[in-house]
């Protein structure tokens, strides 16, 4: 289980005894690569060594076979690798990360134009990482591999958010406040990056998320959902949320179905074979959602939000397109505290286990077994 925290460590724990395994400092590490930036607030506030950014946004790579994952710290998203590989594994999440980790950052790895403008490679050199503590980059598997932070991405404006695509070569990233560069798609293999929009539509973006099989892009804005074509390059759809700020968003693994959780405390569910609007929305928390997701292999959802809670729904999908998806609440999981009116910040289902972890401002992660 690896996890993100406000004082900018990225932390990796084993789940069957909690112990924990290794912990990287984040965003001392890219407050080095930034360098002396003028307009960089990073690099200013790390030479006053006070403000560490925050990890706000933290994934696995969904491929079974890359041992990598992504943060969104500041400015940057960051690859790392995990040093979790098997024998065969770990030389081919070596082989992934190659050609990034010899970004000099000078730009000649993106072709294109407007991307090349809103991001920058830049690799992390070993050494910088164990500075910090010596054993963050020895691998934890016994079959070696590279381990610790590879490669930082440096944008112009705040990342809030980044996501991979299920085959784990590409990703997304989001910074809300960057217009036109605010959804960013990488590719990891070949350390490249593109903007596939010229210019902002419909408000600020607060999430991007893959298709798991269909080359499509959903862009969520504060109130709608754009999905649009990426092969075509062009927009298939725009679902109306009825939400007034959009705060996380989850696609079934079937691809047909998208919840969306909002700031306005309800949780809706998109039938994307039905309609523009929502097939259910769901009111059952008292405070703001901060995050939905859908269980990998189970009839599952669940909510966090700011109340506490984590609320588990059995969300049956047919594959009879005649019978309606079947959702029904089934419990409410209390144990954080609230803590400045923030309650559960992120939950994430076990991929094969039905076993729920949640993080919250409390600063504990909780599992919840046997739902």
């Amino acid at each position: 289980l690896a996890s993100g925290a406000s004082d900018g460590y990225v932390r990796i724990w084993e789940v069957q005894t909690g112990r924990l395994l290794r912990s990287w400092n984040i965003s001392k590490v890219v407050g080095a690569t930034t360098g002396n930036d003028d307009d960089d607030e990073d690099g200013e506030e790390k030479s006053i060594g006070s403000v560490a950014k925050a990890v706000v946004a933290l994934e696995w790579n969904p491929n079974r076979s890359h041992h990598c994952m992504l943060a969104a710290v500041g400015k940057c998203a960051v690859v790392i690798a995990t040093g979790t590989g098997g024998p065969d594994d770990a030389e081919l999440t070596d082989a992934l990360l190659s050609s990034s980790s010899e970004c000099t950052g000078d730009g000649n790895n993106i072709k294109n134009a407007k991307a090349k403008s809103s991001v920058t490679w830049k690799a992390i050199s070993a050494e910088s990482v164990e500075k910090e503590e010596a054993s963050s980059t020895v691998p934890i598997s016994a079959f070696g591999g590279s381990c610790g932070p590879i490669v930082a991405l440096h944008t112009n404006k705040d990342v809030s958010s980044v996501k991979w695509h299920k085959k784990g070569d590409y990703f997304v990233s989001v910074s809300p406040k960057a217009q036109a560069a605010s959804v960013l798609i990488h590719q990891l293999n070949k350390a490249t990056s593109q903007q596939p929009f010229s210019k902002n539509k419909g408000g600020e973006v607060q999430r991007a998320i893959f298709h798991p099989t269909k080359p499509f892009l959903f862009v969520a804005t504060k109130e709608h959902i754009r999905v649009y074509h990426l092969v075509k390059q062009a927009m298939v759809k725009r679902l109306l949320s009825g939400c007034k700020w959009i705060s996380s968003i989850d696609i079934h693994p079937s691809g047909d179905h998208i919840i969306v959780g909002s700031l306005d405390r309800r949780m809706v569910w998109f039938d994307l074979d039905l309609s523009a609007t929502p097939y259910k929305t769901l009111r059952y928390h008292e405070k703001a959602l901060r995050h939905v997701s859908f269980h990998p292999r189970y009839p599952l959802m669940a909510s966090a939000s700011d109340d506490g809670s984590i609320h588990v729904f059995h969300s049956m999908v047919y594959s009879d397109l005649m019978r309606n998806p079947l959702i029904v609440p089934v419990k409410v999981l209390r144990g954080h505290s609230v803590v400045n009116k923030l309650g559960v910040i992120a939950c994430a289902f076990h991929p094969t286990q039905p076993w729920l972890f949640s993080a919250g401002a409390d600063g504990k992660i909780h599992l919840y077994q046997d739902i």
